[in-house]
């Protein structure tokens, strides 16, 4: 359905929204720009998230995950080929808990591991285990590594390993939360979210929470390194919540989500920042959650979730605005 943007978008030529039921997030294209693959949770489809694909002229969604536990964070391998995904169904069939909110507002580290599986979901392969939490995998452009967040070590940390669960290098071992990354458009980079605990008692109460398989996402910020977890840079430093970083296909910039004009509420936008920090520019401007933006290889496009003309509270769907590089 053809959306009208808000007069402040700016970068948006047109918009065009994909879904219209339950919760759609996490959407990504296949290389070819033609499928995107995403997470979905529908009343009467699946108790909790599963994985489908989906045309980008929209249609039926296509399960791709196995339809039991929970599932998250999938890719599609550069070549097509394959998919990547992160499930809790080695665990059991049903659904695993919600986090408890008497901790204030957490996620939950659920006991997820890797899989690939063909692009119709046949062939489930695992490709990487640990006791904990694993799960946010994404896939270098030329295919030679995932990067992805674990637990395997006892911290939230980044690691990048061959395509077949080889070769496991942890990039990040700073106590904290590390997670979310992406490579740049060269592969040269790793673009990622992070809080790092800059008191005893914030440490403290990071790491009881980890103990119990929870994390607190109040304040992250985006950060970015080289493919070997070398020069850390950090690019947002403003105390809201900062999450779901990509890069722009140019490498030279990223775009990303923030609370940071109300980091008390739900109200995310998405806003584009250079490298070093400058630049900061707001993107979109809806009154509603935004987040997930992935570009597609030549820039022509973005994907990202939206609860904007959403049918009831908490009804998120995908959003594929024509992008304008060169404004006027």
């Amino acid at each position: 359905m053809t959306r009208t943007p808000l007069p402040e978008e700016r970068r948006f030529a047109s918009l065009a929204q994909l879904t219209f039921e339950g919760e759609n997030a996490e959407a990504y294209y296949s290389s070819d720009g033609q499928r995107l693959i995403f997470q979905r949770r529908h009343e009467g489809e699946y108790e909790c998230d599963q994985i489908f694909t989906i045309g980008v002229e929209g249609g039926d969604p296509q399960l791709v995950s196995t339809g039991l536990g929970r599932t998250t964070c999938a890719y599609f391998f550069p070549d097509d080929s394959r998919i990547v995904y992160s499930s809790t169904h080695h665990v059991a069939a049903e659904c695993p808990p919600p986090p408890d909110m008497r901790r204030g507002y957490v996620w939950a580290l659920y006991d997820f591991d890797i899989y690939t599986a063909n692009p119709d979901g046949s062939d489930v392969q695992s490709i990487f285990s640990s006791p904990g939490y694993d799960a946010e995998a994404t896939i270098a452009p030329d295919g030679s590594r995932i990067v992805f967040t674990s637990t395997r070590d006892g911290d939230l940390d980044i690691y990048s390993m061959n395509p077949d669960g080889s070769d496991v290098r942890q990039l990040t071992n700073e106590p904290g939360y590390d997670g979310g990354p992406f490579f740049s458009p060269d592969g040269s980079k790793i673009v990622y979210r992070a809080r790092y605990p800059e008191s005893e008692e914030e440490l403290g109460d990071y790491q009881a929470l980890l103990a119990e398989g929870l994390v607190r996402p109040g304040v992250l910020d985006i950060y970015v390194m080289d493919a070997d977890g070398s020069n850390r840079v950090r690019l947002t430093n403003n105390e809201a919540a900062n999450f779901a970083p990509f890069f722009h296909p140019s490498g030279e910039k990223v775009i990303f989500a923030s609370n940071l004009n109300d980091p008390s509420s739900r109200n995310f936008d998405l806003f584009l920042i250079d490298l070093d920090g400058t630049g900061l520019e707001q993107v979109t401007f809806s009154e509603e959650f935004e987040s997930f933006p992935m570009f597609t290889a030549d820039g022509r496009y973005l994907v990202f979730g939206s609860n904007r003309h959403g049918s009831h509270e908490g009804n998120t769907n995908l959003f594929i605005a024509e992008w304008i590089d060169d404004l006027p």
